[in-house]
């Protein structure tokens, strides 16, 4: 069905509506709002598990003009629950592409809307904060789909890490990107035990890249069954929700520290800070970009980064012998912390990228050379 000129419409929580025109999957979503300023890998974005239980406006006003290609997902799937441009771009010119952003959103079930004033709109959520919506190419009646949006659950105290998670653990076979320089692949010298909480690919990557032999398993597996695998390192990878809810998660982790090298990324990142003994907070409306200026506190350099969070480690909360080790530039909330004496450390950033920059690929060799010590 060709719905190129079918109305569709984003509701607020707070009663403001936002007109736009239909375009990949047709149906009807509710999800927190909330923006992303990367330039690029919108189809990153897309299947980032990260964004599950999100709407995501893009602030990048021309979205969808190199396509979408089969080696850049990052899951299985795509997981946020709309998308919202500002011009969903009907041509596409990339040599890497296989297919149009629009067939791909539909053949994914992907509710998106274009037309939208995302200038506007970005502006709107930073000045009143992070809230639910709704989205609609069905039945776009602005009453409707404001009760909709006021209805659908707060992302306080939501654990969506169990909806994203694999369902039994299994082993990943040594992998780099495609398009990667070929180069002779490195000894799998150690084995990593990964949690998925929402793990996205480029970690599987980089770790493997990076002489590591990854086991994946479940969200809730326990610390016992952990051990048991003889691991030389723990992976806490990203994932949707609030971290505070994922009880289980934190209990076992309290039972890996000191016996175990730890690494977490974004929710494994906050996930580690409660482990400690720190306490979390939600951000008023999140860092989600691929431009985010962190500063390096043993190096005192500033590294740019790629973030996806709504959530952060409360720097004050944290006991003696937790450091923090990076903050954030733009609001000096916590981006890394170090318990030395447990071997853990962890960054509330990406240095996967994917999308993003390189700056902190460092961070998968201090792993490896903590595992190495």
């Amino acid at each position: 069905m060709d719905n190129t000129y079918l109305p569709c419409l984003l509701a607020l929580a707070d009663g403001t509506l936002w007109p736009g025109r239909a375009f990949g999957a047709i149906g009807e979503r509710t999800g927190e709002i909330c923006f992303n300023t990367s330039i690029t890998g919108y189809q990153e974005i897309l299947t980032d598990p990260s964004y599950h239980g999100q709407i995501v406006v893009m602030s990048q006003p021309h979205i969808g003009n190199t396509g979408v290609n089969d080696e850049d997902d990052e899951s299985q799937r795509a997981w946020l629950s709309g998308f919202v441009v500002r011009a969903a771009s009907p041509i596409t010119s990339n040599w890497r592409a296989t297919k149009s952003l629009d067939d791909y959103l539909r053949e994914r079930g992907v509710v998106a809307i274009s037309e939208v004033d995302t200038r506007a709109l970005v502006r709107h959520i930073r000045t009143v904060g992070a809230q639910n919506a709704a989205l609609s190419s069905v039945d776009p009646q602005p009453d409707r789909l404001i009760a909709l949006a006021r209805s659908a659950p707060d992302m306080n105290g939501l654990d969506l890490a169990q909806e994203v998670t694999c369902n039994e653990a299994w082993q990943l076979a040594a992998v780099s990107w495609p398009l990667a320089a070929r180069r002779q692949s490195p000894v799998a010298n150690y084995h990593v035990v990964a949690y998925d909480f929402g793990i996205k690919h480029n970690i599987l990557r980089l770790l493997s890249d990076h002489g590591c032999r990854v086991t994946i398993v479940p969200a809730q597996t326990s610390a016992s069954d952990v051990l048991a695998m003889k691991p030389d390192g723990v992976f806490l990878s990203n994932g949707p929700g609030d971290p505070a809810a994922a009880t289980y998660a934190i209990d076992n982790i309290k039972q890996l520290l000191g016996r175990v090298p730890i690494f977490g990324i974004c929710l494994g990142h906050q996930l580690l800070g409660l482990a400690l003994g720190g306490k979390t907070y939600k951000l008023k409306f999140g860092h989600r970009g691929g431009n985010q200026p962190v500063k390096n506190l043993d190096t005192q350099r500033v590294e740019i980064s790629s973030h996806n969070h709504g959530f952060a480690v409360d720097a004050d909360s944290l006991p003696q012998g937790v450091e923090v080790t990076h903050i954030n530039l733009n609001d000096n909330c916590v981006e890394g912390l170090r318990a030395a004496s447990l071997r853990a450390f962890s960054v509330q950033y990406h240095p996967e990228a994917a999308p993003g920059p390189h700056d902190a690929r460092y961070l998968f060799r201090e792993f490896v050379a903590m595992m190495e010590g």
